[in-house]
């Protein structure tokens, strides 16, 4: 028998790290960061507009607003292990990520111009992360919508398996399609 992937978390949901994380998985997990901006251009290679605009489930964004989703998280996930390192515990604010897809940048043709922010604001921070030291990734931030304070490696955890997430939402609608 086989299981059936729930569509809106095709790679799983995500699993917070209780502890820190180890050296060898800090490394794979900046390694998926090195890598989402070509594998969301690989993800996306070839797609029409048309392609572009279908969702990915059924109430889901579009292979588009996925595309734009991602370096919108992402500056945000960046300047969150920044304010990190430079503050005591901060309490970052949160961002309606729902209406933030419906804006019309969040639709618009500059996929592109998505996919360029991406390499450049991941080439950034995979820098800062490599440069951190092992105790850097013990500092905390504090999200109002989860329980406690995070440590960046939990921050660093939840962007690696964001990467492979919205990642898998294109291309497994890729498969399932025939794309």
């Amino acid at each position: 028998m086989t299981a059936t992937i729930d569509p809106r978390y095709p790679v799983g949901r995500f699993q917070r790290p209780t502890g820190a994380l180890t050296p060898s998985q800090r490394a794979a997990a900046i390694e998926t960061l090195a890598r989402a901006p070509q594998a969301f251009r690989a993800a996306i290679a070839g797609l029409s507009d048309a392609q572009l605009d279908t969702p990915y489930r059924d109430g889901g964004w579009t292979v588009r607003q996925v595309i734009h989703h991602v370096p919108d998280s992402h500056m945000n996930a960046y300047t969150r292990c920044k304010l990190g390192l430079t503050e005591d515990a901060p309490t970052i604010k949160p961002y309606d990520e729902a209406r933030w897809a419906e804006l019309p940048d969040a639709k618009s043709p500059l996929v592109e111009e998505s996919l360029a922010m991406l390499e450049g604001l991941h080439a950034r921070w995979v820098y800062m992360l490599r440069h951190m030291k092992p105790a850097d990734f013990a500092r905390v931030i504090q999200h109002p919508e989860w329980s406690g304070p995070m440590s960046l490696d939990q921050v660093l955890a939840l962007y690696e398996w964001h990467c492979r997430h919205h990642t898998a939402h294109i291309t497994t609608l890729r498969q399932q399609r025939g794309w």
